[in-house]
Order: structure tokens, then sequence, then C-alpha cells
């Protein structure tokens, strides 16, 4: 790797598996300090042993919890520059059948996680005059969406405007805060809670041919936290193979 986060401090909430789990291992990679949270304790402790990290049990949609794991990020290094919020849930439910408290769960988890985040991060960055905020967002929501994602599509349109709104209000303070819009990942949760003809049909919807994976996603990451990234601010990228290019099913060109 080219150590383009050396000396960096970075928390990564969400950060024990899948998208979270490859971005943790890449940023370490490139030299950064790596703060680990999630509620996946056997997961975030076995990565943050190899990765030489810290790992802390919490939920980022409780307040106390959300500052005390940059509280923690301070402790243990005395500065946080790098903040990363990945944690988040997506329960399949029609609207109709979506209770009041699965709906506050969910937008409490993925749109109040970032808030909660973020407000507790600004504060040492602010002091230190420096700071990368990287959230995730998600194709679904934004841009595309499918029955039963309602909340969830809700939850990550709502992280897109965050986004903006946080960077303008930062944008003084050496603080810059964009997202990731990822499209279909195959991570351990895709693995285990849809079907192999769900992830056959999702391929054959991305125009490069294949699923993404988590090193894709820490790739964008990777240059959202880096030095490149300064006069980057306020927007996202979405890593997708080319998902939302075609206008309909029938798009691959015969070669030859």
């Amino acid at each position: 790797m080219t150590g383009r986060l050396d000396g960096r401090v970075a928390l990564i909430i969400g950060g024990a598996r899948g998208i979270g789990g490859g971005i943790a291992t890449r940023f370490a990679a490139e030299g950064a300090r790596i703060v680990i949270a999630d509620l996946e304790d056997a997961d975030g402790m076995a990565l943050a042993a190899k990765l030489g990290a810290s790992y802390h049990h919490a939920d980022v949609s409780d307040p106390a919890q959300a500052e005390a794991i940059v509280a923690a990020a301070l402790d243990l290094h005395g500065r946080l520059d790098i903040l990363v919020q990945n944690a988040g849930i997506y329960p399949w439910t029609l609207i109709e059948d979506t209770s009041p408290e699965e709906w506050n769960r969910v937008l409490g988890v993925n749109l109040g996680g970032c808030f909660l985040a973020t407000k507790a991060a600004v504060k040492p960055m602010k002091a230190q005059g420096y700071g990368r905020i990287v959230l995730t967002s998600s194709i679904t929501g934004p841009r595309v969406t499918s029955p039963g994602h309602g909340h969830y599509s809700a939850s990550k349109a709502g992280i897109n405007g965050f986004i903006r709104a946080a960077a303008l209000e930062f944008a003084g303070c050496g603080i810059t805060v964009n997202g990731i819009e990822p499209g279909n990942i195959l991570t351990e949760g895709m693995q285990a809670h849809r079907s192999a003809a769900f992830i056959r049909d999702m391929e054959s919807a991305i125009p490069v041919g294949r699923m993404g994976t988590p090193k894709d996603i820490a790739a964008a990451a990777t240059y959202l936290a880096s030095e490149e990234a300064a006069f980057v601010t306020g927007t996202t990228i979405v890593v997708d193979g080319g998902q939302l290019l075609p206008e309909g099913n029938d798009f691959r060109l015969t070669v030859g």
C-alpha cells in the first residue's frame, strides 16, 4: 500500500465485518491507527486482533454510546482524524406491515447514527482543525428502491441530505464530509440473508458482470479519507459496477 493514511486515527463504526471490515482492513494497510465499534463482538474482536486495532461494543443509535466511542478513540490516541459511520440495518418489510417501532429503529440506526456519530466526532476535529467524515449511504433510496425497503430507502436518502448540510457547516473548519453509495455488495450479510437466486439476479443487472466487494468500497473510502480528497466535500461516490446506467434489462452487447 501507499501509506496514504500514515499517522491518522480512524474510528470505523460498523467495522466488524462486511463493508466496514473491508474499510478497516484497507485503512490499516494504509498506515492508519484503527478503532472499531460494532455490535458484532466476536467478529469485531477478531478483526481488531488481526489489525492491531482496538474494539468497542457500541450501538451508534444511542447518544451516550456514540459519544463514548469517540471518547475512547481520543483516550487511546489523543486525536481523531477520520470517522467512518457504516453501521446500518436493512429489514425487509412492506410499508403497510411496518410498525412504528421498526420504522424508528431503521431510521435511528441508519440516519440517526450518522447524526450522532458526526455530532460527537466534529468537536475534537474542530479543535484540531482537521477531519474527514465518510458516511455509508446506498444507491437504494437516493436513486433506486424496491418493495419492502421503504424505511431503509428513507434513511439512506436522508443521509445524502445530511452529508450536504454537514459539509457546508464544517467547511471552514478543515473538515470534509462525504459519502459512498454502494450498489449490490457481496458481504457476509447478503450471503446470509439473500438466496443464491437473488444474488444471481443482481449479478445479471450489473454491467461489469459481478457483485461488488468490500474492497471496492474500501478503495473509495480511502480516497475520501486521504489528502487527495481535500477539495472534495458534500458529495457521494457511487460504487455500483454501472448498475444505475441501463434503461432496461436488455443492455448487453454481442461482441464480435
